[in-house]
């Protein structure tokens, strides 16, 4: 894994999901940080990236609306994109679990849980 785009429109948690990255291994990977799901697509248009880790609430597009547009794409299908979300609500995280998130991390995220997801990504 090489490159790993963060969406969040709160530079905190933006840090931290860097930050738990890092401690997981992946400290030699180049981070790039968006504030919003429009944000993201612009910049997947213009490069590559190995993983998405999004937000789902966030102005101008939040992170359902960004995952279908990846998942709706040929050219971004195959990004594997994690969804990090303060919603407890076990339907909200099946339903995209079906929409095809890699994964879906309750804030604040666990580190044992980013550490398997990522060893499950082969990261």
């Amino acid at each position: 894994m090489e490159r790993v785009l963060i969406v969040d429109d709160s530079v905190m948690a933006r840090s931290i999901i860097r930050r738990s990255l890092e401690i997981c291994g992946l400290e030699e990977v180049e981070f790039r940080e968006v504030a919003n799901g429009k944000e993201a697509l612009e910049l997947l248009r213009k490069e590559t990236v190995d993983l998405v880790i999004t937000d789902l609430n966030m102005p101008v597009m939040g992170g359902e609306e960004l995952l279908k547009r990846i998942k709706s794409s040929p050219k971004l299908f195959g990004i594997p994109v994690a969804v990090v979300s303060s919603l407890g609500n076990s339907v909200k995280k099946n339903k995209l679990i079906r929409e095809y998130a890699a994964a879906v991390f309750q804030k604040p995220i666990s580190l044992p849980e980013i550490q398997a997801f990522i060893d499950q990504l082969g990261g």
